[in-house]
């Protein structure tokens, strides 16, 4: 098994950082009508999934704080589900976009949660 040195050596935080960087340059062709609304609101949310895994994965000394900002992720990853159904619904991204990115974000729960039922392996700080 690889060792952890930092946050972006997580499989999530990659996976969370690859769907933020799709969503951004989806949400390029939104209309300009948008943009200080579900353009804003989906990259804004889909980038804390991974900030809130990094502030996380510095405060791992304390459990509770480690385990709080994993939920905080995960309440980031449903709000960018949320996003890209109204996306979707306006017809600002196809089935298939759709598709992909909301199975990226059903991985991304699925890590998260992982994570949490393992914290006290994470939360080992040497």
């Amino acid at each position: 098994m690889k060792r952890i040195n930092s946050v972006s050596d997580l499989e999530v935080y990659k996976l969370a950082f690859e769907s933020a960087m799709e969503i951004f340059e989806i949400s390029k062709s939104f209309p300009k009508e948008e943009i200080y609304s579900l353009t804003d609101q989906i990259r804004r949310s889909s980038r804390s999934v991974c900030v809130n895994l990094a502030e996380g994965w510095r405060k791992r000394r304390y459990k509770a704080v480690f385990v709080n900002k994993l939920t905080d992720a995960e309440q980031e990853a449903a709000e960018t589900q949320t996003w890209l159904e109204f996306a979707l619904k306006c017809k600002y991204i196809n089935n298939e976009t759709f598709k992909m990115l909301d199975e990226k974000y059903e991985h991304i729960f699925a890590k998260l949660i992982t994570m949490e039922r393992k914290a006290d392996s994470f939360c080992k700080v040497s």
